[in-house]
């Protein structure tokens, strides 16, 4: 390729990733489904401006190794272990369940059990790079089918490691010619339980390695000051890990979400993240476009019935797998339904396997090139099936929340409280025991009526209407207390009020530092995060019985308060910029000691 036709393909693949994230957005489809389908756009069946291009996919591919390093890194091996069961539980299951059902399907159309095995395997796998993208892309990771849909990836990334070791063990047919180009492994002329030991070799080394040489060499590289320094050390290490995988033929990304791992409890993990974050986003809009142009639709339409059949009975088999999988383990009927349609399609590994099933004489080539189509279809179908079940459970969200009417009246009280859970509740308690009026809205059916029971006045209505809040008096109230658990809701009614009442002052219930960015991103002031209060008062209490005056205990806990406000508002300007943004952090606990230890002298 000269360097004029490097420039193009370079230049229409870059475009196509800007009009891809644009379209998407718009369409409100996210950015995946709109890098697959300008991939097709583009490709060999499109309108032909790239041709399957193995390179650019290798190059690509690498996006999604950097991804695995980053995941790794935000998992610390504490949290790994407090995740253990629903990894190795749901994780668990849904792999072996979902190979045993494909493998025996196989076995009934006449194959044997070892190709039958393979597939299986191959086919138990899932998406890691479009599930979570496209789950973060929608708000939906910190949602129960989010969280369960993490965990099972995490498994699978995991048991990616022996199905790779073991697939060369299900070897029946004479290895193909590939070709005098063929790169040969050194480990490919051993045997198949040398292949094994080699990869588990390879994984120990890299854990060795990261662990004892890399935080020597991220001190000196800190003490430089030089910040293209850490990029490029960040790259080396994931290039490093990446190279001496496919060395032992295991999957790169194994080995880069292993050595992120690793490296997860150092203190240099904000800096990795930040430097390889731009890396990632760019290199997996490649890949997700790079897996669109190599969608083989001649091949797909010479066997059209064929894969079609296969792509709906690997939705329908997996989907149902994973469905019962959610209920068994106590997932909610909409959660386990989300959960279900992320999952059960097939994952970008599976080229990968499919690669060494067809090298290692696992399967044919022409199994081999149905497999990959079936696989590339049902990733692209990924984010629609998301959308569908995520505008489901919204529908019968709706619908539920709809069910029964809502009964609020105009108290004529000053103050309006939105949510009277354990928060809410105690404001408007004290609110009323010193005789002002609160008229209090909650849209939990159980805890109103609960409420009701015990004497407590609580209307059933969901503030987000402005009909209900209108109602509730909203047009001659003075304040609004949000003390609800869910930011979402709570940005829904912050619009709702500045629209249509804008007099009212608004006191807000926040559960995190990083929700109160997000209010002060609206342009709220009055923030009150829920812990901050009792720690202080907590604190003053251990100081007053260590022998403090208790008016000077009081003083340093407001002191603190005051610092921590101030600090909030300056760190919310910077959170967008991480390394800025553990810099501010960093200047602030300095600040806070100073500051507090400056009244010890006084």
């Amino acid at each position: 390729m000269d360097i004029q036709s490097l420039f193009l393909n370079a230049f229409i693949y870059l475009s196509a990733a800007l009009i891809a994230i644009l379209v998407g957005k718009r369409l409100g489809v996210g950015a995946v489904l709109g890098y697959l389908a300008v991939g097709m756009a583009i490709g060999p069946w499109g309108l032909k401006l790239i041709g399957q291009s193995e390179d650019v996919m290798h190059f690509a591919e690498f996006g999604v190794v950097m991804m695995l390093f980053l995941i790794g890194l935000e998992l610390e091996p504490a949290i790994l272990w407090r995740m253990r069961k629903a990894i190795l539980g749901l994780g668990g299951f849904q792999v072996v369940l979902t190979a045993a059902a494909i493998a025996g399907i196989a076995m009934l159309f006449g194959l044997g059990w070892q190709p039958a095995l393979a597939i299986g395997l191959i086919l138990s796998l899932s998406s890691t790079a479009i599930i979570l993208q496209t789950l973060s892309e929608r708000g939906l990771m910190p949602t129960e089918a989010g969280k369960g849909a993490f965990s099972v990836l995490l498994f699978q990334d995991i048991a990616v490691i022996p199905i790779i070791a073991g697939l060369p063990l299900l070897a029946t047919l004479p290895k193909p010619e590939t070709g005098s180009h063929h790169a040969h492994l050194p480990l490919e002329s051993f045997p198949g339980w040398v292949q094994a030991l080699g990869t588990v070799g390879a994984v120990l080394l890299v854990i060795f390695t990261t662990r004892i040489a890399c935080r020597p060499l991220f001190r000196m590289i800190a003490a430089t000051r030089q910040r293209e320094a850490f990029t490029t050390a960040a790259l080396v290490i994931v290039l490093g890990v990446a190279i001496l995988m496919t060395m032992v033929g295991l999957s790169p990304a194994l080995g880069a979400f292993v050595a992120g791992v690793v490296l997860a409890n150092s203190e240099y993990r904000h800096e990795l993240e930040s430097d390889l974050e731009p890396f990632k986003g760019l290199l997996l809009g490649l890949f997700f476009i790079g897996v669109g142009i190599g969608i083989d639709f001649g091949h797909i339409l010479q066997n059209l019935l064929l894969v079609i059949g296969l792509t709906l009975g690997l939705l329908l088999i997996k989907g149902l797998l994973l469905l019962s999988l959610a209920r068994l383990n106590g997932l909610p009927k909409d959660a386990s339904i989300l959960f279900a349609c992320s999952m059960a399609a097939g994952g970008e590994f599976a080229f990968v396997l499919l690669s060494i099933a067809f090298t290692g004489g696992i399967l044919d080539e022409s199994t081999g090139r149905t497999l990959t189509a079936v696989v590339a279809i049902s990733m692209a179908l990924t984010p629609v099936l998301i959308i569908i079940a995520q505008k489901y459970a919204c529908r019968k969200s709706s619908e539920a929340a709809s069910s029964r009417e809502p009964d609020v009246e105009d108290e004529h009280s000053p103050v309006i409280i939105c949510g009277f859970g354990r928060y809410g509740h105690a404001v408007g308690r004290l609110l009323r025991t010193q005789g002002i009026a609160c008229t209090v809205l909650d849209r939990d059916e159980d805890q109103v009526d609960l409420l009701r029971n015990i004497g407590i006045p609580v209307f059933y209505g969901d503030a987000t209407r402005p009909d209900l809040l209108a109602a509730a008096g909203a047009a001659h109230a003075k304040y609004l207390v949000i003390a609800l658990k869910d930011s979402h809701v709570a940005s829904k009614i912050i619009s709702t009020v500045r629209h249509s009442f804008p007099h009212l002052k608004i006191y807000l219930r926040t559960h995190s530092r990083f929700e109160a960015y997000e209010f002060l991103d609206l342009g709220e002031e009055r923030i009150y995060r829920e812990t901050l209060e009792s720690s202080l008062a907590m604190s003053v209490d251990i100081m007053t019985e260590h022998g403090f005056p208790k008016e000077r205990a009081e003083r340093m806990a407001q002191r603190y308060k005051e610092n921590d406000e101030r600090m909030i508002r300056e760190m919310a300007k910077h959170r967008h910029d991480r390394k800025q943004y553990v810099g501010k952090a960093k200047e602030s606990v300095r600040t806070l000691d100073e500051l507090m230890r400056s009244d010890l002298d006084e």
